[in-house]
Formats: C-alpha cells, structure tokens, sequence
C-alpha cells in the first residue's frame, strides 16, 4: 500500500478537557517548579517519576476493563507532549514505560492476546515501571540467549535503556542461535531486581540528561521458558515489530514535539522585550512554520496508529513522520535559538537546555538513512521484510 494515509484526528478537542489531562496539567506544576530548581541535570528524575505513580499516571494507557486509564494513543500522545514542554527527560523516560504498556494494551483489546493480560494486570496492580532496551536492540535483536532445563541464560549489555533507575522490569530480547537453526529473537520482560542484573551508570550525554538511560548488564539470568513472550526470526521485520513501530514512536515523538514548543515559548518571550526589526518577524515567522511542520508531522504519526492495522504501511507512515517531526522540530529550537539571542545563551533561561535535549530526536530509529531505503522500497513494490 502507497497511498498516503489519512490524518483527521479524533480526538480534536477532547483531549483538553479529559480527566487525564487535567491530571498531568497538576502534576506538571510540580515538574515545571522541579525543573527550574534543578542544578545537577545528570542527576535521574526520580522524584518526577514517584510523582507520575502516585498520580496513576503509569497506568494511563492500560485498558480501563483491567482498572487501568484506558486512555488512547491520542491521548497519551498529549500526555507525553505535556510533560515534554516542562520537562523532557521526565517526558522521554516516561514515553518508554508508556509505549511497553501501550502495545500489549492495543494486543489485548484489537487482538484478544490474553497472554498480555497478567502484565497489565501488574502494571495497574502493583503500579510497575517498565523500562525498554529499545533502539539498543531493534530488528537484529542484541544480547545471547543460550538454552539451559526450563529456559535460557541470558548474557548482554543493553544500552539506552532509559527510566533503569527505577524500573521494576526491563522489556528486552536476546537472540537465541542454535545449530542448524535460523537465529531467533526471544522477547522478554527482565526483573531489575534479579542479582545477575547489574546497572553500569554511563549516561553522560549533551541532553536529555536526567532520563537515567544507563547501560543495563546481564551476566547469566535464566528466564523461564513460560516467560517468553514472543519469538521472532533475527533481522526480520515481523508482525509484532509492525504493532511495536506503529505504535512506540509517535508516543517517543510527542515528547520533542512538546519541548521543541517550550523553545518556542521561551524565545518569543524574550522577543518582545526587545523592539521588533524585520529579522525578528522573519526569525519568528519560521520557527512558526517549522514548529507547525513538526505538529503535522506527529499527527500524520498518529492517525497511523488510528487505523488500528499495524502493517508495513503503517510503519512506513510512522517512519516518515518521525523524519519530519525530528527535521522540523530541530530547525524550530534553532530558530528559536536566534530569535532569542544572545539572551537564550544563559543557562539561567533554560532554552539552551532545550536546544541540548531536542538533538536527541536524531538518534531513535530509524535513523535517516534505513528510514529512506524503508520509505523507498515501499514506493518501489519492493520487499521490506529485511530493510531496517
């Protein structure tokens, strides 16, 4: 399929006045007021993240039948957006337990996967933090699991894996070879408390300093065979990655969205202390139309995920979304950088903070390159099964 999709958006309007959002906008109060106090941006975001449980907020997106918020990806997307103006490490963290409670949330309602059903329970029950290898991992899979009575010992070193200070399980793979068979990836979620999981504190980076996105090292847990979740040929796109794309990276999205908005917010404000020249209308006038570039790319992204058909062509959708939303929403925090001046400079006004956090979009995949040859391939009528 290479038609363009459509982009109407149902939840217009709605989400401003949904219990949800009032939720976030309290609680954003505090993370705004924790952010602006903040002097140590390495420092993870645990306070922030304590506030997200005890608002339930952890279980936004589990379906309400379970006891969850039963929210849609719309409305989690705002969510995210939210947070992401006032804070975007909390928001970035945040979007990787809310997406690993998204997919089996969608599996659940749009496939009727019970399999899914004992961890939402969990999530809701016990209020757990997930945590996610993510683009360490990918199609290729990453990290050995090697078969043993009643499972496999796991040896890998995850990176990226964002929240792992306070996760309770880490939702990961490993690939499984074995002689004369095709190599396989094994789906997994891993206990943060098990002693052969370690936590090697390397995450000091140019932004999005507080998401705690530590390696995470696994020296020989065995995971039950009962919990595999899912298995999957390496190296290949498969269903399940289709509902994972189509899904994870418009909520991971929103969150540069809402910080590349504070930017703009920022700058105007130092704008008009300052009499207006023709640069300062043009400056503004383009950070405008790249801000707005990057909200329809988010909503091309998400009216994807609304047609509830996770496939090759909703990924694609999704993957050129992201390409947009990281191109336009980079160019409107350097706009924005311009705008401001040399006032933006002073770390005291927290724009360069932002212009530090949005160069982050880059580097999810799929990166500019594999996004393309993706892109390509389906406008081609060609294969996309090995392309990632």
């Amino acid at each position: 399929m290479n038609a363009v999709l459509p982009i109407g958006d149902a939840a217009a309007g709605q989400c401003d006045a949904s219990p949800l959002a009032q939720t976030v906008r309290e609680v954003c109060k505090t993370i705004e007021h924790r952010a602006a106090a903040a002097r140590d941006e390495d420092v993870f975001v645990a306070e922030n993240f304590a506030l997200l449980k005890d608002a339930n907020l952890t279980a936004a997106g589990a379906p309400r039948e379970l006891g969850g918020g039963g929210a849609s990806p719309d409305e989690l997307s705002e969510m995210l957006r939210t947070i992401g103006y006032h804070c975007g490490s909390t928001a970035l963290a945040f979007s990787m337990h809310t997406h690993q409670v998204a997919i089996p949330a969608w599996r659940w309602k749009h496939q009727n996967v019970a399999a899914v059903e004992p961890l939402l329970k969990r999530v809701v029950q016990e209020r757990l933090i997930l945590s996610s290898s993510g683009g360490s991992d990918w199609i290729a899979g990453s990290g050995k699991a090697e078969r043993v009575d009643g499972g496999y010992r796991i040896t890998a070193r995850k990176v990226f894996s964002s929240g792992a200070p306070v996760s309770d399980l880490l939702m990961t793979s490993a690939v499984l070879e074995e002689l004369g068979q095709a190599p396989v990836v094994l789906h997994f979620g891993l206990p943060m408390t098990s002693p052969q999981v370690k936590i090697a504190e390397t995450w000091r980076t140019l932004g999005m300093r507080g998401t705690g996105s530590h390696d995470v090292v696994i020296e020989g847990h065995v995971v039950p065979e009962a919990a595999v979740s899912a298995r999957r040929p390496a190296g290949e796109w498969h269903p399940l990655f289709h509902i994972i794309a189509t899904i994870a990276f418009p909520l991971i999205y929103s969150v540069y969205v809402g910080v590349a908005e504070r930017a703009r917010d920022i700058a105007l404000d130092l704008a008009k202390r300052k009499p207006a020249s023709r640069h300062t209308l043009g400056t503004a006038g383009r950070m405008e139309t790249e801000l707005n570039g990057a909200r329809l790319a988010l909503n091309f992204m998400l009216a994807a995920v609304r047609l509830n058909t996770p496939s090759a062509a909703t990924v694609n959708q999704v993957m050129m979304g992201r390409q947009l939303v990281e191109r336009h929403a980079i160019a409107a925090v350097e706009l924005a950088m311009e705008l401001a001046g040399g006032a933006g400079f002073y770390r005291a006004v927290r724009l360069e903070q932002r212009f530090r956090d949005i160069q982050a979009a880059r580097y999810h995949p799929l990166q500019a390159g594999p996004q393309a040859e993706f892109a390509g391939a389906v406008a081609l009528g060609l294969p996309t099964d090995k392309i990632y």
